[in-house]
């Protein structure tokens, strides 16, 4: 089946194009969409790209961190003001897919990938996407309940808070392969924290559900207490409440929930 391939000079234009189209997808790094056409999915068209330097800006100027879309992993590398974000960037594939995979694209990961936006979960982020009704903003975990809707958009950006010390962000990947290998398990935990007491807990799971999730039982378990062993331990017994993970080549559902606890002391204790 033959493929159209669009190029715009705006993302207005490929927004635009992908929005009326159900065959378009948006092509990127390629690290999906290559992948899928050369494993032959005759539901995908019409390829979209675009030329326009918006999509590859980072601005990093102030407390809140905004990365367009076509950022790669090399290139989040290569920021020394993104190095909360290294550990994750780093996790992703090896150079050649860092050198190709990006941001956006990650979001769109099928489980056992997309181990970045795990990071970005945990982190808050917010998703601008450019649809059929113009631009708005997306909570990443509003985002990701509703991924399959975003097909016929664009995403434009994430953004996110930078966390306040380095040890308030940790993250943490799971492979039978280092680095490139699909997760096992993949966790991040935000722990911004004020008088020695955690507020605003955050922590994501990725491969244990069908898309990245938040394991909101052991978020309760930290809130408004210490980072310590009682606490670190309740976080550990509640982390597989509401989690749905898979059987696959990797591991089991039952392996990774036996081991979400392990990882996630080992995680909040700073263990490597």
């Amino acid at each position: 089946m033959p493929v159209t391939v669009k190029t715009f000079t705006s993302t207005s234009e490929a927004a635009a194009a992908l929005s009326s189209d159900r065959g378009a997808r948006y092509l990127g790094g390629g690290t999906l969409v290559m992948r899928a056409l050369n494993e032959g999915d005759i539901a995908v068209a019409t390829i979209v790209r675009v030329a326009d330097s918006a999509l590859e800006r980072i601005d990093a100027s102030s407390g809140r961190i905004t990365i367009g879309a076509g950022v790669t992993f090399a290139r989040i590398l290569a920021e020394r003001d993104l190095t909360f974000l290294h550990a994750p960037a780093r996790s992703i594939g090896g150079p050649a897919v860092r050198n190709m995979g990006t941001i956006g694209g990650n979001l769109f990961a099928p489980v056992p990938y997309g181990d970045f936006t795990v990071a970005l979960l945990a982190l808050d982020a917010v998703v601008s996407v450019h649809g059929g009704l113009g631009v708005r903003d997306v909570a990443i975990e509003e985002f990701l309940q509703t991924r399959e809707r975003h097909n016929g958009a664009l995403v434009l950006s994430v953004s996110c808070q930078r966390p306040a010390s380095a040890d308030a962000f940790r993250y943490r990947k799971v492979a039978r392969i280092k680095p490139k290998g699909g997760s096992v398990i993949t966790l991040a935990a935000h722990l911004p924290a004020g008088g020695g007491r955690i507020s605003g807990a955050r922590i994501a799971l990725g491969s244990m559900g069908p898309v990245a999730i938040r394991a909101k039982a052991a978020e309760r378990a930290l809130e408004g207490r210490s980072l310590d062993g009682g606490s670190i331990n309740a976080a550990a017994v509640a982390v597989t409440e509401g989690v749905a993970p898979a059987d696959n080549a990797l591991a089991s559902a039952w392996y990774r929930r036996e081991i979400a606890g392990v990882h996630l002391r080992r995680l909040l204790s700073g263990q490597e």
